[in-house]
């Protein structure tokens, strides 16, 4: 799967709505996923951002839309189906054994064998090769392979995820919320990464709720609120402080902002609103 001489995105949903009985998860949804670019899905909690993943990774169907994959349309019956068209996801849980081994977990449901039938065994040496290998693109050196996975930080473990992914075919890799649960070191570090994959050459989906993270990697921002779209940008379309702003929803984070004024009590709480009002109307940020 590959982005097509005359501009065919690798990935496109148009007008996609999923329900849950009476409640809409998703609703008139549109956006594309193009060969060497990351388009970031930005959104709060209950903005659509899950069901939207499962949509994609072929765990929930579609009720009304096109998905499209190079230009085709398709209906995956479940998740293999999608792997087998080269779209994976990385989820927040990473799906790692911690007390396993790293090129254990790299090779976790897909072990490399030698031999036939009873005679069959690992072959140990060939996934620990192909495991440090593909973990050297990542940027990162594993001098010991037995190492356990639950040792390792989490921008390392992130690392494992992806470099696992794009080893078995991924053409689309979907990494949901990657970032939510490290550090600000460990989060650049994981950046990093996500722009490596990008410059692989494939299309990246990141999942955030956090701007000041997608915006130095993405192409393209793609924001939802309860499961609508609010707007869709391309990097040169939008800012950081556009997107912040839309993202925090200026009017409403205002009116809060002055009520939280008025309550104030004491000069701690005082302070603290008044610096949301100053945020809220500094230059760039309207």
């Amino acid at each position: 799967m590959s982005e097509s001489e005359n501009g065919t995105p690798l990935l496109e949903v148009r007008h996609v709505s999923k329900y849950f009985g009476s409640v809409i998860a998703l609703k008139d949804i549109s956006m594309e996923v193009r060969a060497g670019e990351v388009t970031c899905v930005l959104g709060d909690n209950g903005a659509g951002k899950s069901s939207l993943i499962k949509i994609l990774s072929g765990v929930h169907p579609y009720d009304e839309g096109e998905f499209l994959i190079e230009g085709k349309p398709v209906h995956f019956a479940g998740p293999r189906e999608a792997r087998a068209a080269g779209i994976s996801v990385v989820f927040q849980d990473l799906a790692t054994v911690p007390l396993m081994s790293i090129w254990r977990n790299f090779f976790l449901g897909s072990e490399p064998t030698i031999g036939f039938g009873p005679a069959s065994k690992l072959d140990t040496r060939f996934a620990k090769r192909v495991m440090r290998e593909e973990m050297q693109k990542m940027g990162i050196d594993v001098r010991d392979p037995n190492q356990t996975v639950g040792t390792l930080s989490g921008g390392e473990r992130q690392a494992v995820a992806i470099a696992r992914a794009v080893y078995f075919g991924a053409k689309v890799l979907i990494l949901d919320e990657p970032t939510s649960a490290l550090g600000v070191r460990q989060s650049g570090i994981v950046l990093k990464y996500v722009v490596q994959a990008r410059e692989r050459g494939l299309g990246v989906i990141f999942i955030t709720h956090n701007p000041h993270h997608a915006y130095p990697v993405g192409d393209r921002f793609v924001l939802l609120n309860r499961g609508r779209l609010i707007g869709s940008y391309s990097k040169s379309e939008t800012s950081l402080a556009a997107l912040t702003q839309m993202m925090a929803g200026g009017e409403e984070l205002e009116r809060l902002s002055k009520e939280l004024e008025k309550m104030a009590t004491d000069t701690e709480t005082r302070q603290v609103a008044q610096e949301m009002a100053k945020e809220i109307n500094r230059p760039g940020t309207s």
